[in-house]
C-alpha cells in the first residue's frame, strides 16, 4: 500500500462533500436506520445545519480528506472533539463521525490507515476515548472496526411490522 497523506478538507472540496454525504446520510438513514424519506431527510438537514453553519464545521469538528502519493483522495474522514463531564471531572474524547473510504480503492488497507490517523490525531489531542455509530447493516466496516479492538457499547434492533 502506498504512503496515506492526511490534509484538511476545505473550499470546494468541502462543499462537494457536504452535498455528496448529505444525500448518502438521507440514505443510510432510510436503508439502514428504518426512518421514512421524509423524517430522514429532516433530520438529517437539522444536523447538518447545526454541524456547518453557514457551510463551515461548526467548532470541535474537523474534517480531512486522505490522498494517496499520487494524490489522488483515498476516502475522507469526519472527526469530533469534545469534553465530557462537569467541574473538575472532565474527560477529554473524540468520535468518528464519518469514514468513508472511494469505492475503486476499497480493500487496499486504506480504512485502516485513516483510523490509524483518527486514533493518533485524538490521543494527540489528549482523548482519552474514540468512538462511533456504525449502521448495523454495514459488516464490512463493522469487521473492520472489531479488527482494530473497537467495542460494541450498545446495540438499537428493529423489525418491521406487518401492514407498516
Amino acid at each position: 500500500m502506498a504512503e496515506l497523506r492526511v490534509l484538511p478538507l476545505e473550499g470546494d472540496d468541502l462543499a462537494e462533500f457536504l452535498r455528496v454525504h448529505l444525500a448518502g446520510y438521507i440514505q443510510q438513514r432510510v436503508e439502514f436506520g428504518g426512518d421514512d424519506p421524509a423524517e430522514a431527510t429532516r433530520i438529517a438537514t437539522q444536523q447538518y445545519g447545526e454541524f456547518f453553519p453557514d457551510g463551515a464545521p461548526a467548532p470541535g469538528h474537523h474534517l480531512f480528506v486522505g490522498r494517496d502519493e499520487q494524490d489522488q483522495r483515498v476516502g475522507v474522514l469526519w472527526l469530533h472533539e469534545e469534553h465530557q463531564g462537569s467541574g473538575p471531572v472532565t474527560r477529554r474524547v473524540a468520535f468518528i463521525y464519518d469514514i468513508e473510504i472511494n469505492a475503486d480503492v476499497r480493500g487496499r488497507g486504506w480504512g485502516r490507515a485513516l483510523m490509524g490517523f483518527a486514533e493518533t490525531w485524538a490521543r494527540d489531542r489528549g482523548a482519552t476515548e474514540i468512538g462511533l455509530n456504525v449502521f448495523g447493516g454495514n459488516a464490512i466496516a463493522r469487521g473492520l472496526y472489531a479488527s482494530l479492538g473497537y467495542q460494541e457499547s450498545s446495540v438499537r434492533m428493529t423489525k418491521k411490522l406487518a401492514g407498516e
